[in-house]
């Protein structure tokens, strides 16, 4: 083993030791370790960026500017309301449904972006027919990702492959190719989870009956201002805590210059200014703000908004992972001068928010309540990284332009499954004439992409090409066959595919 070799097998061990741990993003990770490998020599300078351009990158950009365009299109409404409308009463009639078709759509778009177009839909049926939220959302994350095995473009590890084999073969997969495996196992998968995988999920979550709001999450933290003429002025804590219990609210601390108070400590008095921080469910904070009087310290005064200002909308959006939100706050956001964006509560499944609103630290998966302009929310939240729980982004416009993403779609898939064109450059044109048609605007294209997800991309290229080059590719293979002994093809290939999906447990 050379130096090299050893070197190699050190940096890939601390990125994958690193992936795991999830201390830093996994962009963050790929990046650096891409700088190390050019300082140590194992990555030439002249090809350190070169991944950034890479087909397979390009390719996985493209699509997803192309979901974010499909997802106002005329074909995804007429699916929404025709799954409203027939998708059945029964789970497995109703999950069967939504799954098909969210699978069918996962083929062709991004997985995430189906998801989020279909979730909407799935809890207002999942409400229509009393089912507990939790017995068609999870069959719906499956049903999204058994759909990404059929094509090409359907998940990125599918591109990928398919690049790289054409790279050592001259030939790469074409569109269908993954077809003949995918599409079986999806079948299967869909139908599964369908008659028999619903029935795995916890009895108290799929036999809970309807949820009270639109999904099941913990309450919302907020904070309640006391204003000059609230009644609440001079109550002590025990009358608080009856108040609030008659509202069905928590109430769990009060905020005083800028200064937190326990409530199990305190002997004050409420007095004006005091912001009090309460947990409850978005229709539990309407009640007690109107009947105690309160103020709402997210949002903006009403007498601050501009006469003939559009109708404001109330959403639950969760963050998405990576989406350009996570880690960051709603201060270092600027939300509301900005976005135009209030944000009201925050909802942490399973952990208690510590500190104030405006300081709170977004993760993936934390469920906000947003006030905002009605027309521009569902672009903002896309833009934001957050998948609403309520609406869905559908553009309103005439029906013959609401087309015109499917056509343009629908004319780079035949393009590429001829081989008239590379994937890459077929899906490159096609976004570049939703844009030139104003189907998706430039701002819409550039939020869509997952940078974290490109830059993790265009990193790990030139470090693949290291592996190859420096002889590791061989030095493991190697030592997975000599390791395998007597063992069959098969078995080292299952060996091999165990391994893979472990890293992606992560």
């Amino acid at each position: 083993m050379s130096v090299d070799q050893m070197i190699m097998l050190a940096l890939l061990a601390a990125i994958l030791a690193l992936f795991v741990w999830g201390r830093w993003r996994y962009d963050l990770v790929a990046f650096s370790a891409l700088l190390i490998a050019v300082v140590l020599g194992l990555v030439e300078p002249v090809a350190a960026f070169q991944g950034f351009g890479h087909p397979a990158v390009i390719t996985v950009a493209a699509v997803l500017i192309l979901s974010r365009a499909l997802s106002g299109s005329a074909l995804i409404a007429l699916l929404s309301r025709h799954l409203e409308q027939h998708g059945g009463r029964r789970a497995p009639v109703q999950i069967g449904a939504l799954g098909g078709i969210t699978s069918i759509l996962s083929a062709f778009i991004n997985n995430v972006g189906a998801l989020a177009l279909f979730m909407p839909v799935a809890l207002r049926a999942a409400r229509r027919a009393e089912h507990a939220p939790g017995l068609v959302l999870m069959p719906l994350s499956f049903a999204a990702i058994l759909g990404g095995l059929v094509t090409l473009i359907g998940t990125p590890p599918n591109i990928i492959i398919a690049t790289y084999r054409g790279e050592t073969t001259g030939e790469a997969f074409a569109m269908f190719d993954f077809a003949p495996v995918g599409l079986p196992v999806a079948i299967v998968g869909v139908l599964f989870v369908a008659f028999i995988g619903w029935r795995l999920i916890p009895r108290a979550r799929r036999e809970g009956g309807p949820a009270p709001r639109i999904i099941e999450i913990d309450d919302y933290l907020t904070e309640l201002r006391v204003p000059p003429d609230s009644s609440l002025i001079g109550k002590g804590p025990r009358q608080l805590r009856t108040i609030f219990d008659a509202q069905s609210a928590k109430l769990l601390e009060l905020i005083r210059g800028g200064e937190r108070v326990q409530l199990t400590a305190w002997r004050g008095r409420v007095k004006r200014g005091d912001i009090l921080v309460v947990g409850a469910a978005p229709e539990e904070i309407a009640e007690t703000i109107q009947t105690l009087e309160l103020e709402l310290v997210g949002a903006a005064p009403k007498d601050a908004r501009p006469s003939g200002s559009e109708d404001l909308a109330l959403v639950e959006a969760v963050v998405s992972p990576a989406g350009m939100i996570e880690g960051r706050t709603a201060g270092g956001l600027s939300l509301r001068s900005r976005y135009g964006l209030d944000l009201l509560a925050v909802s942490r499944q399973g952990r208690r928010i510590r500190g104030r609103l405006h300081t709170v630290r977004f993760r993936a998966g934390d469920v906000l309540l947003i006030q905002g302009p009605e027309s521009q929310m569902p672009g903002l939240l896309a833009r934001l990284g957050c998948l609403p729980l309520v609406d869905r982004g559908i553009r309103i416009g005439s029906a013959g332009q609401a087309w015109v993403p499917v056509g343009i779609f629908a004319a780079a898939m035949a393009a590429t499954s001829a081989g008239v064109v590379a994937p890459a450059i077929a899906l490159g044109i096609a976004a570049m004439a939703m844009l030139f048609l104003k189907t998706i605007s430039l701002r819409e294209a550039y939020d869509s992409i997952n940078w974290p997800v490109i830059v993790l991309l265009g990193s790990m290229m030139p470090i693949g090409g290291a592996l190859e080059t420096t002889g590791t590719t061989a030095l493991i293979t190697d030592a997975i066959l000599g390791s395998g002994g007597a063992l069959s093809p098969v078995l080292v290939l299952v060996l091999v595919m165990l391994v893979t999906m472990s890293k992606r447990l992560k």
